[in-house]
């Protein structure tokens, strides 16, 4: 558990969010071995190849959130010396204002305790837990969680130059993203993948049992158990019958 008042709105956005991160981490593992360095003046964030730099992929970047074992605590970028004012990000602000959750609104969060167990993981999954609501709340995404030095972790929202994200790009990375999945709210979680992907959406019955999304390239319907969760998904990809 990271900070429990931001996992339902986390949580709704992890799909789309894991998604989209397979797509980045796709993109990035064609460079081979590289680098990343950002530059925030200019607000870009790039990857090189270490082989070959003129092959690069530059992404307009936006400081989310530092997490720091030293002070023991999150501090969002619009309360940050060097997060600058993108409206953006000042949005999670305003929406913590708007629908009461302190943890979004106040500058900087203390860590719990229990992140003594194993503080490294806990900075790591608060910074995914932190960037999915970032995705979640500006509809921005990929993002990237980078070492900074001292064991503190820089999260990132980024525009970059990927392929939107297709119904059937999702059923082709499904079986790989599911099993590493904990949804808490599976139907929530489909319906906000469609949302944030742009693609139409509706329920197959008044029981809430599945869930046809589809875009230009097809179609695919997620079915749910008893407990609400993913049980499987068929697809329609062109003329090919997939499930």
């Amino acid at each position: 558990m990271t900070f429990p008042a931001l996992a339902p709105l986390a949580d709704r956005a992890a799909l789309f969010a894991a998604l989209r991160q397979d797509q980045l981490v796709a993109a990035t593992d064609a460079l081979g071995e590289h680098r990343w360095d950002v530059d925030l003046a200019a607000g870009t964030l790039a990857f090189t190849s270490e082989a070959d730099p003129s092959r690069r992929i530059v992404a307009r970047a936006s400081l989310v959130a530092t997490i720091a074992p030293g002070p023991r605590s999150l501090m969002w970028a619009w309360a940050h010396p060097q997060g600058g004012a993108d409206p953006q990000i000042a949005a999670l602000r305003d929406y913590g204002t708007t629908y009461g959750i302190a943890e979004l609104s106040q500058p900087e969060l203390p860590f719990p305790a229990e992140a003594d167990a194993d503080v490294d993981g806990w900075i790591s999954g608060a910074a995914h837990q932190v960037a999915a609501i970032a995705e979640e709340i500006t509809g921005r995404s990929p993002y990237y969680s980078a070492p900074v030095g001292s064991g503190t972790r820089a999260v990132f929202l980024l525009d970059a130059p990927l392929p939107a994200l297709t119904v059937a790009d999702a059923v082709t990375a499904l079986p790989r993203i599911l099993p590493e999945l904990s949804l808490s709210d599976a139907r929530s979680s489909v319906w906000d993948l469609a949302r944030l992907a742009g693609w139409s959406m509706q329920w197959t019955d008044e029981a809430y049992s599945g869930a046809v999304v589809s875009d230009a390239t097809g179609s695919a319907t997620f079915r749910f158990d008893e407990y609400a969760r993913i049980a499987g998904v068929e697809s329609t990809l062109g003329q090919v019958r997939q499930g």
